[in-house]
């Protein structure tokens, strides 16, 4: 039994090397890596055409942001179309949102 423990202790301890793996390789050629740490990429718009801001993740907190969040989630649930969170919000309206955040 103590044999048998061993084994799966260290098929799992591939398969989580393996993941990771395929996860930074992922991350590396979506783009995502050139989002500082501590900040966020959304994309924002009402159409096709969207916008990508990067953000930093306090914003995600504030009430006015957790407004966007809330209707994102309405619009299109977890199934993003851009494969990122995405705002349904004209840009103007997001970067007076931004501007806001950044002076509070």
């Amino acid at each position: 039994m103590g044999i048998q423990l061993v084994g799966l202790s260290q098929a799992k301890q591939k398969l989580q090397r393996s993941l990771s793996a395929r996860i930074a390789s992922l991350l590396a050629t979506s783009g995502t890596n050139n989002v500082p740490k501590g900040h966020v990429a959304v994309y924002v718009g009402e159409t096709y055409q969207r916008k990508r801001f990067v953000i930093p993740i306090s914003y995600l907190n504030h009430p006015l942001f957790q407004g966007l969040l809330n209707l994102a989630e309405e619009e299109f649930g977890f199934d993003h179309p851009m494969g990122g969170l995405t705002i349904p919000c004209t840009e103007d309206y997001f970067t007076a949102l931004a501007s806001i955040l950044s002076g509070s």
